[in-house]
Protein backbone atom coordinates (compact mmCIF):
# COMPACT_ATOMS: atom_id res chain seq x y z
CA UNK A 1 0.00 0.00 0.00
CA UNK A 2 2.80 2.41 -0.99
CA UNK A 3 3.40 4.59 -3.97
CA UNK A 4 6.53 6.09 -5.45
CA UNK A 5 10.09 5.62 -4.37
CA UNK A 6 11.38 4.84 -0.89
CA UNK A 7 12.58 8.46 -0.49
CA UNK A 8 9.45 10.13 -1.88
CA UNK A 9 8.53 13.12 0.26
CA UNK A 10 11.47 12.55 2.63
CA UNK A 11 14.41 14.33 1.05
CA UNK A 12 14.79 17.91 2.20
CA UNK A 13 17.67 20.22 1.39
CA UNK A 14 18.64 23.74 2.23
CA UNK A 15 21.48 25.92 1.01
CA UNK A 16 23.61 26.75 4.07
CA UNK A 17 25.86 29.76 4.64
CA UNK A 18 28.79 27.65 5.79
CA UNK A 19 30.69 30.31 7.73
CA UNK A 20 27.66 31.08 9.85
CA UNK A 21 25.71 27.82 10.17
CA UNK A 22 27.70 24.76 9.05
CA UNK A 23 28.97 23.69 12.46
CA UNK A 24 25.54 24.34 13.97
CA UNK A 25 24.06 22.06 11.30
CA UNK A 26 26.64 19.38 12.17
CA UNK A 27 25.63 19.62 15.81
CA UNK A 28 21.92 19.61 14.97
CA UNK A 29 22.19 16.52 12.74
CA UNK A 30 24.52 14.60 15.03
CA UNK A 31 22.31 15.34 18.06
CA UNK A 32 19.08 14.17 16.38
CA UNK A 33 19.33 10.58 17.70
CA UNK A 34 19.95 11.89 21.23
CA UNK A 35 17.05 14.37 20.97
CA UNK A 36 14.84 11.47 19.84
CA UNK A 37 15.98 9.47 22.93
CA UNK A 38 17.42 6.74 20.71
CA UNK A 39 20.84 7.13 22.37
CA UNK A 40 22.21 9.23 25.21
CA UNK A 41 25.12 10.63 23.14
CA UNK A 42 25.69 10.86 19.37
CA UNK A 43 28.81 8.64 19.63
CA UNK A 44 26.44 5.74 20.43
CA UNK A 45 24.49 6.05 17.18
CA UNK A 46 25.96 3.74 14.52
CA UNK A 47 25.05 5.99 11.58
CA UNK A 48 26.35 9.24 13.05
CA UNK A 49 29.39 11.05 11.69
CA UNK A 50 30.23 12.12 15.26
CA UNK A 51 32.86 9.39 15.75
CA UNK A 52 34.68 10.44 12.57
CA UNK A 53 34.50 14.16 13.38
CA UNK A 54 35.07 14.15 17.13
CA UNK A 55 36.86 10.93 18.03
CA UNK A 56 39.78 8.87 16.81
CA UNK A 57 37.60 6.79 14.49
CA UNK A 58 38.27 7.88 10.91
CA UNK A 59 35.71 6.87 8.32
CA UNK A 60 36.98 6.34 4.77
CA UNK A 61 33.67 7.42 3.19
CA UNK A 62 33.57 10.79 4.94
CA UNK A 63 35.44 13.87 3.80
CA UNK A 64 35.44 16.58 6.46
CA UNK A 65 34.27 20.01 5.40
CA UNK A 66 36.93 22.72 5.21
CA UNK A 67 35.49 24.43 8.32
CA UNK A 68 35.75 21.19 10.29
CA UNK A 69 39.36 20.77 9.14
CA UNK A 70 40.12 24.32 10.29
CA UNK A 71 39.15 23.40 13.86
CA UNK A 72 42.69 22.11 14.38
CA UNK A 73 46.04 21.80 12.66
CA UNK A 74 46.33 18.10 13.54
CA UNK A 75 43.63 15.44 13.79
CA UNK A 76 43.72 15.26 17.59
CA UNK A 77 43.18 19.04 17.91
CA UNK A 78 40.32 18.94 15.40
CA UNK A 79 38.64 16.00 17.15
CA UNK A 80 38.87 17.73 20.55
CA UNK A 81 37.53 21.00 19.14
CA UNK A 82 34.64 19.24 17.40
CA UNK A 83 33.79 17.27 20.55
CA UNK A 84 33.83 20.53 22.56
CA UNK A 85 31.05 21.88 20.33
CA UNK A 86 28.77 19.38 22.04
CA UNK A 87 29.47 20.66 25.56
CA UNK A 88 26.66 23.20 25.24
CA UNK A 89 23.14 22.99 23.89
CA UNK A 90 22.30 24.55 20.55
CA UNK A 91 20.39 27.80 20.88
CA UNK A 92 16.64 27.08 20.40
CA UNK A 93 16.50 29.91 17.84
CA UNK A 94 19.21 28.21 15.77
CA UNK A 95 17.34 24.89 15.96
CA UNK A 96 14.18 26.67 14.80
CA UNK A 97 16.05 28.40 11.95
CA UNK A 98 17.51 25.08 10.77
CA UNK A 99 14.12 23.35 10.91
CA UNK A 100 12.32 26.19 9.15
CA UNK A 101 14.92 26.44 6.38
CA UNK A 102 14.84 22.68 5.86
CA UNK A 103 11.07 22.26 5.96
CA UNK A 104 10.33 25.31 3.83
CA UNK A 105 13.23 24.91 1.41
CA UNK A 106 14.72 28.31 2.32
CA UNK A 107 18.41 29.18 2.48
CA UNK A 108 19.97 29.16 5.94
CA UNK A 109 22.01 32.29 6.63
CA UNK A 110 21.69 35.99 7.24
CA UNK A 111 19.62 38.29 5.00
CA UNK A 112 22.68 39.44 3.04
CA UNK A 113 23.54 35.81 2.18
CA UNK A 114 19.94 35.12 1.11
CA UNK A 115 19.86 38.27 -1.04
CA UNK A 116 23.13 37.24 -2.71
CA UNK A 117 21.77 33.77 -3.47
CA UNK A 118 18.56 35.24 -4.88
CA UNK A 119 20.54 37.69 -7.04
CA UNK A 120 22.82 34.92 -8.34
CA UNK A 121 20.10 32.35 -9.03
CA UNK A 122 16.97 34.38 -9.61
CA UNK A 123 15.24 32.04 -7.15
CA UNK A 124 13.60 33.34 -3.98
CA UNK A 125 15.27 31.61 -1.03
CA UNK A 126 13.55 33.38 1.86
CA UNK A 127 9.95 34.18 2.72
CA UNK A 128 8.43 37.45 1.64
CA UNK A 129 6.70 39.81 4.02
CA UNK A 130 3.16 38.75 4.80
CA UNK A 131 0.18 40.83 3.84
CA UNK A 132 -0.58 43.30 1.09
CA UNK A 133 1.80 45.88 -0.21
CA UNK A 134 1.48 49.13 1.74
CA UNK A 135 -0.49 51.91 0.12
CA UNK A 136 1.03 55.33 0.05
CA UNK A 137 -0.54 58.72 -0.30
CA UNK A 138 1.36 61.72 -1.58
CA UNK A 139 0.49 65.10 -0.13
CA UNK A 140 1.87 68.56 -0.31
CA UNK A 141 2.78 70.26 2.94
CA UNK A 142 3.96 73.85 2.60
CA UNK A 143 5.11 73.22 -0.96
CA UNK A 144 7.02 69.98 -0.19
CA UNK A 145 5.97 66.54 -1.37
CA UNK A 146 5.40 64.15 1.55
CA UNK A 147 4.63 60.43 1.23
CA UNK A 148 2.56 58.68 3.87
CA UNK A 149 2.60 54.89 4.06
CA UNK A 150 -0.34 53.14 5.66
Amino acid sequence: KRSGTLWEGRYKASLVHAEEYLLACHRYIEMNPARANMVSHPREYAWSSYAANAEVKPNAILTPHELVVRLGTIDAQRWRAHAALFNTELDPEVIDAIRTATNQGWALGDDRFKEQVTAMTGIRVMPTLRGRKRKSVNASVEGEQVEFGF
